[in-house]
């Protein structure tokens, strides 16, 4: 039953990885301090959102490339 296990740990991997991009702030406090001096929090947030998409995407692209692997494994 190796399958199941290994499936289960990636499912909950990739689980804890898309709940917890919500509650990741991607900026370093030097570029958060200058981006809210400005009184304009839009940019802050906008900059923010943008780090954690990219920091997201190689996430996705391995986690989808694993799964490709895996099928062509299985069957």
């Amino acid at each position: 039953m190796p399958s199941k296990k290994i499936r289960y740990t990636l499912f909950s991997l990739l689980l804890f990885s898309v709940l917890g991009l919500q509650e990741v702030s991607g900026q370093c406090a030097m570029c958060r301090a200058v981006l809210e001096s400005n009184g304009d929090n839009t940019v802050a947030e906008g900059i923010n959102n943008g780090i954690v998409y990219l920091m997201a995407i190689p996430y996705i692209l391995v986690g989808a490339l694993i799964f490709i692997v895996y099928r062509k494994m299985k069957s």
